[in-house]
């Protein structure tokens, strides 16, 4: 078990709270909590460890896609593929975006 924190750069505001995924479902759960900062505090705790230079990888491909919303990402993951990852991570985006 590895537990890891990423702080990035956000450029978008969102207001509310988003929860997609299950952890017991065998893959990963992302909670987003938004708040009126200029970073994305993410806390990611994984059964795969020295995973982190993974997860930094993500999150840069995600900056360079999208903008990032301010505010705090609470990641469960169990061994999730990269491409799990993202669309969990797009999806509360998403859903917090329509709240």
């Amino acid at each position: 078990m590895e537990k890891i924190t990423l702080t990035v750069p956000a450029n978008r505001a969102l207001r509310g709270r988003a929860l997609a995924g299950v952890v017991g479902s065998g893959d990963m759960e992302v909670l987003f909590t938004a708040d009126q900062g200029q970073t994305l505090t993410i806390d990611i705790t994984t059964s795969v460890d020295n995973s982190r230079s993974r997860w930094e990888a993500l999150f840069t491909r995600l900056q360079t896609v999208s903008s990032l919303p301010a505010g705090k990402l609470t990641i469960h993951d169990f061994g999730a593929t990269p491409g799990v990852a993202r669309i969990r991570i797009e999806q509360v985006f998403e859903e917090v975006s329509y709240a």
